[in-house]
C-alpha cells in the first residue's frame, strides 16, 4: 500500500474580528507595521477600508482606456482602408472617406474593445477565477460572508516570520489568529 506524503505548504496567518471598526483599526496597524501582501475580508463593504489597507488606485481604468483607443484607431482604420484603398466606390460624388459615415461603428468597436477589457481585466488583475482557496476549508471563514471580520497576512509578505505575525495579530484585538496551511 502506498502511502503518500503531502507537504503543507503555509499561505499565512489569519486573524478574525467582530467588528468594522475592529478590522479597520486592524488594517491600519498592519499597514503602519509595513506589510504590503495581506488582505481583509468583510461581510458587507466597509468605508475607506482600502484607505486603511494602503492601496492605491486601481491600474484597470487604464488599460480599459488603452482598449478603446486603440478599439476607436483600429475600427476607423478599418473602415478608411476599405472604403478608401481596397475597394473605393464613387457613389454620387460623395468622397470614399467620410467620417460621419464612419462614427457609429467606430464608437461599437469602442464599446466593444473597452467593456472585454473591463471584464477580463477585472478577472486577471483579482487574480480569478479561484477554484478553491485555502481559506474555504476552514469552518471559521465561513463566517466572513455572515457576521465576522478577517485579515490574512501572506506567507510571502517580505516581513512575514509565523510566530512574530502571530503575536502582533493577537495584539491588534483579534479574537483569534490561526496559521494557514494547504496540501
Amino acid at each position: 500500500m502506498d502511502i503518500k506524503h503531502t507537504k503543507k505548504r503555509e499561505i499565512g496567518v489569519l486573524a478574525e474580528y467582530d467588528s468594522p471598526q475592529s478590522i479597520f483599526h486592524a488594517c491600519e496597524l498592519v499597514r503602519d507595521e509595513g506589510f504590503k501582501r495581506f488582505d481583509s475580508y468583510t461581510p458587507f463593504p466597509v468605508h475607506n477600508l482600502d484607505k486603511a489597507m494602503g492601496l492605491g488606485p486601481s491600474f484597470l481604468p487604464w488599460l480599459v482606456l488603452i482598449a478603446g483607443i486603440t478599439g476607436a484607431s483600429l475600427a476607423m482604420l478599418f473602415m478608411i482602408w476599405c472604403s478608401a484603398y481596397d475597394y473605393p466606390l464613387n457613389i454620387g460624388g460623395k468622397p470614399t472617406f467620410s467620417i460621419p459615415a464612419f462614427i457609429p461603428i467606430t464608437f461599437e468597436v469602442t464599446i466593444l474593445f473597452s467593456g472585454l477589457t473591463a471584464v477580463f481585466g477585472m478577472f486577471f488583475l483579482n487574480r480569478m477565477p479561484t477554484w478553491n482557496h485555502p481559506l474555504f476549508d476552514i469552518p471559521a471563514f465561513q463566517k466572513a460572508t455572515d457576521d465576522k471580520f478577517f485579515i490574512l497576512v501572506l506567507a510571502h509578505d517580505k516581513k512575514y516570520q509565523r510566530e512574530k505575525v502571530l503575536e502582533f495579530l493577537k495584539n491588534t484585538h483579534a479574537t483569534s489568529t490561526m496559521v494557514v496551511d494547504h496540501e
